[in-house]
């Protein structure tokens, strides 16, 4: 149960900014994964979002490390997010998952900032000779959230959605495992 990174509408050129958006378990992991498989080989460094703090999540990091390539390269996200992508190997494309779970650790920072370390992030990203996929959540098809808290998020992690869908050349949503094309590389 892969996607199908073959599929015509999909570009498989280094040096592309490409969005991967999908819901929690939509497959927009695995299908980033297999991509950055098939176009960079063992030449990828991941960038991992995703801290340990409790027993599931850490059961998904986990499983996510077990599916890596072992030659990958990972590195741990910092808040400025622009300093982890360069740090990655020069040669490697980067595979930065997710974006979701940055934004939920930069949660109490100012938009501001925020907005200034993505800017900068995607200068890093475009930087790269060999190119980065970027994962998100897509939180705009749910409910607006009763908490203030949870509308923050969803909100920043929409706009931040938005910005990099923009600057992308490439978008694909994630619907039940399969890959939709939203913004086909040119």
């Amino acid at each position: 149960m892969s996607g199908d990174c073959s599929a015509p509408w999909i570009s498989n050129v280094m040096g592309d900014l490409v969005l991967v958006l999908g819901g929690t378990r939509s497959g927009k992991s695995r299908y980033a994964a297999e991509r950055a498989r098939r176009v960079a080989g063992d030449a990828v460094t991941y960038i991992a979002t995703a801290w340990s703090g409790d027993p599931e999540l850490d059961a998904r990091i986990a499983a996510h490390r077990r599916a890596r390539p072992a030659a990958w390269a990972t590195l741990d996200a910092e808040p400025e997010i622009a300093a982890t992508i360069a740090a990655a190997r020069p040669a490697d494309l980067v595979l930065l998952d997710s974006i979701t779970l940055w934004i939920s650790a930069t949660i109490d920072d100012d938009d501001d900032a925020v907005a200034a370390r993505l800017d900068r992030a995607i200068a890093a990203a475009r930087a790269r000779p060999a190119g980065c996929v970027v994962v998100s959540d897509e939180a705009g098809l749910g409910l607006v959230p009763a908490n203030a808290l949870a509308r923050r998020f969803v909100d920043r992690l929409g706009i931040v959605a938005q910005r990099l869908a923009h600057e992308a050349d490439d978008v694909v949503l994630m619907v039940a495992g399969i890959p939709l094309s939203v913004k086909p590389a040119r």
